[in-house]
């Protein structure tokens, strides 16, 4: 009877074992079905936002304005790198060959377009992925308060009665507004004499000082100017009227077809998938609305001008194709 006990015991010991042991397998059931091959919602983890330029500048505070507004409205972070160093060229390079997942974002500017033709970067805009605009600013054409014009049409009579007269002060040779004033003076017919400085604001400074005539920069730099009376601005070359210049004249309406200027946008190396790039989309957009975004950007006086992706390729082509034309026209190709 005390074997009979035991076994009866053993028995009983092995039975509640693998009953145990049933019931973990089947707990374990469902995470071993777990649907395979679904992609997680985008974004996981942590993006590199890059600065082509350095901390301070215009560029780095479109960025960080813009990183803070879209940590509002992402599940992750945005951070803001600054990569300086051959006018934007190396942080655009750096952003072109990144991992196409999106978690490395480029803040991308006219240079993107304006270095490949001067043989000053290893990148195209082919490799990139436009995502959106989300600043633009014309350049614009300013001269002295003083200065005996009044209206661009008495400027442009006498740029073309006196060719290689007038001294255009610009940000450097091959800059953006380098490159603006050139394109003027091709579309009018007529020389200026291009006065190149290590920035808008020698530039801009020379013109007060009254050595050269005019300076083809953005409003933006010149607005302190404007508003203590020592310039005026004459006209500007963007598609429309600017609400905080609304008495200054387009080139457009002068029936000269130039629009051109520097502008900031988002974008990400080529092969960047659709789902990436409509999260980013999205986003960008809510930002360009945002208030706090477009208060910074006002204080500086840089134009909000929000671009999807289909817009902001059409706006890159069309200023690779002007800008690589104007570099052969000046022979200034490294």
């Amino acid at each position: 009877m005390q074997w009979k006990s035991i076994l009866s015991g053993l028995a009983a010991t092995a039975l509640l074992a693998s009953l145990v042991g049933c019931g973990s397998s089947n707990s374990a059931a469902p995470s071993d079905q777990q649907p395979s091959g679904e992609k997680e919602a985008y974004p996981q983890k942590q993006i590199e936002l890059i600065v082509p330029y350095a901390a301070g500048g215009g560029t780095d505070a479109v960025a960080r304005a813009f990183a803070d507004a879209a940590n509002k409205l992402l599940p992750q972070p945005i951070g803001v790198v600054n990569k300086t160093g051959g006018g934007g060229a190396v942080g655009m390079s750096e952003g072109a060959k990144a991992e196409p997942d999106g978690y490395t974002v480029t803040l991308v500017t006219v240079e993107m377009t304006t270095l490949p033709p001067l043989g000053l970067a290893s990148f195209t805009p082919e490799d990139f992925r436009p995502v959106a605009r989300l600043n633009a600013d014309p350049a614009a054409i300013t001269v002295r308060a003083d200065a005996p014009w009044n209206t661009i049409d008495e400027f442009i009579a006498y740029a073309k009665e006196n060719p290689g007269k007038v001294r255009i002060g610009n940000s450097g040779t091959g800059a953006i507004w380098h490159l603006a004033a050139t394109a003027l003076e091709q579309k009018i017919g007529t020389k200026f004499n291009h006065i190149p400085f290590d920035g808008a604001n020698p530039a801009v400074t020379a013109l007060l000082g009254g050595h050269i005539e005019a300076v083809s920069v953005s409003p933006a730099e010149v607005a302190a100017q404007v508003e203590a009376g020592k310039v005026k601005v004459l006209a500007v070359m963007a598609d429309e009227r600017l609400e905080k210049l609304p008495d200054v004249p387009t080139l457009k309406e002068k029936g000269i077809d130039l629009s051109i200027g520097t502008w900031r946008g988002l974008a990400v190396p080529k092969d960047t998938p659709d789902e990436v790039v409509n999260v980013l989309q999205d986003v960008a957009k809510k930002v360009t609305e945002d208030k706090a975004f477009t208060d910074i950007l006002d204080k500086m006086n840089l134009g909000v001008s929000y671009a999807d992706d289909a817009a902001f390729q059409e706006a890159i082509q069309k200023d690779t194709e002007l800008f690589t034309q104007l570099v052969s026209d000046l022979g200034l190709k490294k």
